[in-house]
């Protein structure tokens, strides 16, 4: 058939509207939505047409209107639960992977949900002094705890480390030197490097040492009257290790001193508290204050166990320049978010990190904790499940920190490995990923593996729906 009869049997964007399918479809996402949508659709069916021979036919040698239409809703309908899977939504983390940035990094605790929720949402006390009447400080709650629980005089709260980063060096050192050390110019997710964000800030980098030893007097040799200030970068992504050198935090703060110069700590993910028992190699933000840094950073939604944030503590003079500063304005935290870290930073005060913060739950978890919850997991699953072609077992395996914390950390942990006789692994982690909401897993060795360290005991059931969905496959 030439490719002009089949154009005229394309239908109309009108017409696949008025269908029954598109009608319910409108519903759901709105008649403007999918309009755009339907356009799209017909749009890509006539390129198809147009650049195709007539060899997709009907019984009776065409391929009639009824089935392009036919072809047109059901491409519409994909069309939609495409752009709808497309948006924020709700997914079981089954990795192991405790801080997934692809997944939204630490988990909030119930308390910092009621907060945003219930407190924040709406109309809030964000810049309102309820004793007095007046305007109040923004995120006030949240960096009286902060100062609090890092020994620090002052802080702040913008809206990520990043932007903490860019803040810092803007106000205390723009138009001057920043001395850094080679083995600190790290890049992070997203093409974030350290370099790039001091080029934005509008200071001058001066790198000393080498990649893998920087020595004090390579600090001293650098600084001159053009410098501002020395920066120290933790290497929360990656470790150096073998024939290493850098001088103590305490020795850059004292020769720091010695020339009227202050000293900026970028500690990545940070930590309030020493996480070495659980093999955590990470700046204790309190240790970083008692040992001289003037400024410190460090991120709300690592180690934290918050939301997304870049958290500011150190010198008040320092902290209020950084408040002074146009750029904050452009950088500061949202009502939601202040309301998250306060929260969180609450839990950490009353020495409740443990039991109320999930991330630091989940990294106190042990294997023998995880393997317990593994094996009734499994009894719940055989007593309910007609199994069917599906097989479990529980095995050993590891879990990762991530969020760029803790690279050479893997806590142990039980995984829960599930085959099917006659689906692969691959397939069955796409159906995984097709349920609601969807289990995310990783595949070892040919099998799908659920690491329930950072799935949260109400969402058992769930996954455990999710699992039938497979068993007939």
């Amino acid at each position: 058939m030439p490719a002009t009869q089949l154009l005229r049997s394309l239908p109309s964007i009108d017409a696949l509207l008025r269908t029954r399918e598109a009608r319910s479809l409108a519903e759901r996402t709105g008649l403007p939505r999918l309009t755009a949508l339907a356009r799209s659709v017909t749009d890509e069916l006539r390129g198809e047409l147009q650049a195709r021979s007539a060899d997709a036919r009907g019984a009776n040698g065409t391929l009639s209107r009824e089935a392009l239409l036919a072809e047109a809703v059901s491409r519409l309908e994909r069309a939609v639960a495409h752009a709808d899977a497309g948006g924020l939504r709700r997914v079981i983390n089954a990795t192991g992977v405790i801080l997934h940035t692809n997944l939204g990094r630490a988990p909030l605790s119930p308390a910092a949900r009621r907060a945003v929720a219930e407190e924040a949402a709406g109309y809030c006390t964000l810049e309102y002094d309820l004793e007095t009447g007046a305007r109040g400080r923004r995120g006030a709650r949240a960096e009286e705890l902060l100062a609090e629980l890092t020994g620090a005089e002052a802080a702040l709260v913008v809206n990520n480390c990043a932007a903490a980063a860019l803040l810092v060096l803007s106000t205390l050192a723009r138009d001057g030197e920043t001395i850094v050390s080679r083995g600190e110019l790290v890049e992070i997710g997203g093409d974030f490097r350290v370099p790039d964000v001091m080029a934005e800030s509008g200071t001058r980098m001066v790198e000393v040492g080498t990649t893998n030893r920087t020595k004090l007097a390579d600090y001293e040799r650098a600084i001159n009257t053009g410098t501002r200030l020395i920066l120290r970068v933790h290497p929360s992504n990656y470790r150096i290790v073998g024939f290493t050198a850098a001088p103590a935090l305490a020795e850059l703060t004292a020769l720091a001193r010695e020339h009227d110069l202050p000293v900026y700590e970028d500690a990545g993910s940070g930590a309030l508290l020493d996480l070495g028992r659980y093999g955590l190699d990470e700046p204790v933000i309190r240790e970083s204050v008692k040992q001289g840094a003037d400024i410190v950073t460090f991120s709300g939604d690592k180690l934290l166990g918050a939301t997304q944030a870049g958290l500011v503590v150190g010198r008040r003079a320092l902290v209020e320049r950084c408040r002074r500063n146009p750029l904050y304005r452009a950088l500061r935290a949202d009502k939601l978010a202040l309301a998250a870290v306060a929260a969180t930073l609450d839990a950490h005060a009353r020495g409740a990190t443990f039991t109320e913060v999930p991330a630091m739950r989940m990294l106190a978890a042990s294997r023998a904790d995880i393997e317990k919850r593994a094996r009734a997991f499994l009894r719940r699953a055989r007593a309910r499940l007609d199994v069917g072609a599906l097989r479990f077992e529980i095995i050993a395996g590891e879990s990762a920190v991530g969020g760029g914390s803790a690279p050479t950390t893997h806590p142990p942990t039980a995984l829960i490995a599930v085959t099917h006789a006659r689906a692969s692994a691959a397939a069955l982690e796409a159906g995984l990923r097709q349920a609601r909401p969807p289990v995310i897993a990783r595949i070892l060795e040919e099998r799908v593996v659920l690491d329930l360290r950072t799935v949260a005991a109400e969402e058992e059931p769930e996954m455990l729906d999710a699992l039938a969905t497979l068993a007939d496959v």
